[in-house]
């Protein structure tokens, strides 16, 4: 172990019910801890761990953030900490930037059914995250070729391919790493029935399709609801949503998930052969993986698509269940390559069904497919996919332009602000004038709670003004 502190700050929530971002901050610490001093920062509450200490702090307080950050040699967290905690970006240690999703396509999809005005606010505020995000990192780890190439144009275009950094490594592979999510080297053992015989309306001898996500805007349960009714007339199959809302109390519901309650009503199947839970604890996400038949992930064909990496397919990994996905993000590369399940066109619940009731005619399914998802399993493990970051860990340093001092500040392009030949002065005072109101209102922004969690809000307030469900 090195004498150098990595501290991991998590903007999400780290307890007994967790989602992808808690989750993912959680394992890193638990397989950096290995070669590593760790300690992982919580908002709010925490888990105990016997292997790194764990620290608490307050979401836009940066007086309980700060002694954690003192203490520390490296830091890693998202860009999003960088809006409630804009004094990171300050505060002379090297930083690991998580770069596992672009900032502003979830932001697109988000909003999509909001006014244009309210739609362009919330698009403005994660476009100047990751701006911010991108001139502060001296490592960035992304979870696929595809967001290592996105992030390298985010980069260029401001200004952090340079010379300095260039000259450095031409490959920028140590700039950008790739780190995807992970899961656990040890097999998920069984603790106790979670579905079969448990849930009333699922019987020991019904077939099982898991959902095991939220559900989010730019997931499309609708088409496995449809899929599943039509399956259920020939099948004893039961579908279950076990994760509908949010742990993260600050997380307003998305209206994907009252669509998709509502057309299971409607379609007579909830609590007979559809069903919806809460959020199961983490602990216990074992049991529910080992007591379904299939796992299903889908999602529109959407920009977020094209660069997404699905979290909960890596589980379906850990558990060697076989699954139907849609197509188009990298994970179903994966699926396919490796034969994991069945790889279906977005939006197409006749394709859906087809596709389930392939793996549900196979006989001893699991057995089947065994021997598959063994390949695959040790490419994944957290301790593998995190070496990376536990390299550059080992000797960190700042990035050459940021250690230089020669990174100019590359923020969003504003016509106002350029300074043409034959500018009058008035104009160059009005240009003067625009730069200090925007330099006070990204101060002002810098010491909100969360931008993430504030945009979240922000359009559920939106709805709930306008009569929306």
């Amino acid at each position: 172990m090195t004498d150098h502190r990595l501290l991991i700050i998590s903007h999400d929530a780290v307890s007994t019910r967790m989602a992808g971002p808690g989750i993912r901050y959680w394992e890193m610490a638990r397989a950096l801890s290995r070669e590593l001093t760790v300690t992982l920062a919580t908002p709010g509450v925490s888990l105990p761990s016997e292997r790194f200490d764990m620290y608490v702090y307050d979401m836009g307080t940066w007086g309980s953030l700060s002694p954690a950050v003192t203490r520390a040699d490296v830091l890693l967290f998202s860009g999003d900490l960088l809006m409630p905690f804009p004094l990171l970006a300050e505060c002379g240690k090297p930083l690991i930037i998580e770069a596992t999703y672009p900032y502003t396509f979830e932001a697109l999809q988000l909003g999509s059914s909001l006014s244009h005005e309210q739609q362009t606010a919330s698009y403005r505020d994660r476009l100047e995250t990751m701006h911010r995000a991108g001139r502060a990192g001296d490592l960035f780890f992304c979870a696929n070729d595809r967001q290592r190439s996105y992030w390298l144009g985010v980069l260029d275009a401001l200004g952090r391919i340079n010379p300095d950094t260039y000259a450095a490594d031409n490959t920028f592979r140590r700039f950008i790493v790739t780190v995807p999510f992970g899961l656990p080297s040890r097999p998920p053992r069984r603790t106790a029935p979670a579905m079969k015989g448990v849930i009333p309306g699922i019987g020991p001898d019904d077939r099982v399709i898991l959902w095991g996500g939220g559900l989010w805007e730019w997931l499309d349960p609708l088409s496995l609801v449809r899929a599943v009714a039509r399956v259920a007339e020939t099948q004893p199959v039961r579908l279950v949503f076990p994760a509908t809302r949010h742990p993260n109390p600050d997380m307003p519901d998305m209206p994907m998930r009252r669509q998709t309650e509502d057309l299971s009503a409607r379609l007579g199947l909830t609590n007979r052969i559809v069903f919806f839970g809460d959020w199961v604890p983490y602990d216990l996400w074992p049991n529910y993986l080992l007591d379904a038949d299939v796992g299903v992930s889908l999602h529109f064909d959407t920009l977020e698509t094209h660069f997404a990496f699905r979290t909960r397919i890596l589980d379906y990994i850990w558990a060697g269940l076989p699954m139907v996905v849609t197509g188009g993000d990298s994970t179903s590369e994966l699926i396919s390559d490796y034969g994991l399940g069945e790889v279906v066109p977005p939006g197409d619940a006749d394709a859906v069904a087809a596709a389930l009731h392939r793996l549900l005619d196979t006989p001893d399914l699991r057995a089947a497919y065994r021997p598959r998802f063994e390949q695959v399993r040790q490419q994944f493990t957290w301790e593998r996919v995190c070496a990376p970051i536990a390299r550059f860990c080992q000797n960190p340093a700042l990035a050459p332009d940021r250690a230089a001092g020669s990174m100019p500040d590359w923020g969003v392009a504003r016509p106002a602000l350029a300074h043409q030949d034959g500018e009058s002065e008035h104009q160059r005072a009005l240009a003067a004038r625009d730069a200090e109101i925007e330099r006070l209102r990204a101060l002002v922004f810098a010491y909100e709670q969360g931008r993430f969690m504030r945009l979240m809000r922000q359009i559920h307030a939106w709805r709930a003004k306008a009569g929306w469900r």
